[in-house]
């Protein structure tokens, strides 16, 4: 998207955010989690770019679930398995298991952005009109706000207790209806999967893509753009993102007007 394009689009007014890949950089511990999920059971030829994969076809915001199915996909894979058991070992592996001295991979977890970008949008437009939209079960999203010293700056968490998962567009729209906003094009909903920008549209609010830090590494490694290079935001671009923009996404900031 061209600067001149940018500047014709409305001002924003609120800022939603996803948490995994957003805020949340997540490759060494969701989605390692879903490897050693898979491995455990027998399906040893899932890797992180199969998950990248599956991540850019959509509707694969349940890791739980995707872990389940990537099982089943492997002829290796254990067979049989319910979502309920996938799920105790997925969270085994994440949360830690201090009886047999097991650390979570959530321990890994670090906050993308610099909390001085976040705390710069909040004084623009105010905490009122600042949401996490995520699918995390909503005891992890505020451990990991609490963790990192950025749950004063958000007023509304749509977590994966409240509704439907994106691509549908409850959570963004719920989001608008706790902040007492209209879904308009000057609501930004910023994610880096194609389900973020699905639902964004859905919900008749503007859709922006992020880059994940790994992802946008692979990129410069290859001396290429993570525009052109990176499957999830070549689908986000191919499902009608505004624009992609750079780990930390410091380059929204101006996209809101100083008070």
């Amino acid at each position: 998207m061209s600067s001149s394009a940018e500047q014709e689009m409305p001002v924003g007014t609120a800022l939603l955010l996803d948490m995994d890949g957003v805020l949340a950089e997540v490759s060494g511990s969701y989605r390692a989690a879903i490897i050693e999920t898979c491995k455990h059971y027998g399906a040893t030829s899932i890797t992180f770019d199969t998950v990248a994969e599956w991540k850019a076809r959509g509707g694969c915001n349940n890791d739980w679930k995707l872990s389940l199915d990537l099982i089943n996909t492997d002829p290796d894979g254990q067979k049989g398995l319910t979502l309920d058991e996938v799920t105790e070992t997925f969270e085994r592996f994440y949360q830690g298991d201090p009886d047999a001295g097991l650390v979570g991979l959530c321990e890994l977890e670090t906050l993308i952005p610099k909390k001085s970008t976040l705390e710069e949008i909040c004084n623009r437009i105010g905490k009122e009109r600042m949401a996490i939209v995520t699918g995390r079960p909503r005891k992890d999203c505020d451990k990991f706000l609490k963790l990192h010293g950025i749950d004063h700056l958000f007023s509304v968490c749509v977590c994966m207790e409240d509704g439907p998962p994106k691509p549908d567009p409850f959570p963004v729209s719920q989001a608008c209806k706790l902040l007492g906003v209209e879904p308009s094009m000057s609501v930004l909903m910023v994610g880096d999967t194609p389900d973020d920008i699905r639902a964004a549209h859905a919900a008749s609010c503007r859709g922006v893509g992020v880059a994940t830090p790994e992802n946008a590494e692979k990129a410069d490694l290859a001396g290429k753009s993570f525009h052109d290079h990176c499957a999830l935001c070549v689908a986000m671009k191919s499902c009608g993102a505004d624009t992609i923009v750079s780990p930390g996404f410091e380059s929204l900031v101006d996209m809101f007007p100083k008070k």
